[in-house]
């Protein structure tokens, strides 16, 4: 009983300091599979696995009812403590390689969703790439913005040279 009580807490503590997590029905998988897949994701998620009863006991104590009616056959939960995006693609490439792996749900930041919106997420780009994209964006925009300052100023200089020209070969 104690031994219960002490997973629930645990799983429930891993709910309520997760960014994510990821539902997953993983039946027919060898153990030496289930290592590969914790050791692809380790980096930014634990991937635990435990009985449906306590996870949803430990759901239910951390406010989650997105994997009500879901909690069927033989299920693990990827708790995600870092990149949600990497998380989601490396479940989704071990998928490909491992189709006895089903992502059935998650919860993202509260939020639940579906097999198809973890796939979704999995599309997305890696946090890297966007922040390397949004600086290139702000570098070509800081540029143009000096060039739009320049611009004036490189026009009145032409102005005035002009009009300097024009006084001297009217003297």
């Amino acid at each position: 009983m104690a031994n219960k009580e002490a997973t629930v807490a645990e799983l429930t503590e891993k709910f309520q300091s997760s960014s994510a997590v990821l539902l997953t029905e993983y039946r027919g998988l060898t153990v030496s599979q289930l290592k590969e897949l914790r050791r692809s994701i380790s980096a930014d998620a634990t991937y635990a696995v435990a009985k449906n009863t306590l996870i949803k006991i430990a759901a239910a104590n951390a406010g989650v009812t997105a994997f009500d009616g879901q909690l069927v056959g033989p299920t693990a939960m990827a708790f995600v403590h870092g990149d949600a995006v990497a998380v989601a693609k490396a479940m989704r490439d071990f998928a490909k390689a491992n189709p006895l792996l089903v992502v059935k749900s998650g919860v993202l930041d509260g939020s639940s969703l579906t097999a198809d919106e973890v796939k979704k997420l999995a599309d997305l780009e890696s946090r890297e790439v966007l922040l390397a994209k949004a600086a290139g964006m702000f570098k070509a925009s800081m540029y143009q913005a000096a060039y739009m300052f320049q611009a004036p100023l490189a026009q009145a200089a032409r102005a005035v040279d002009a009009l300097r020209q024009k006084q001297e070969s009217s003297n």
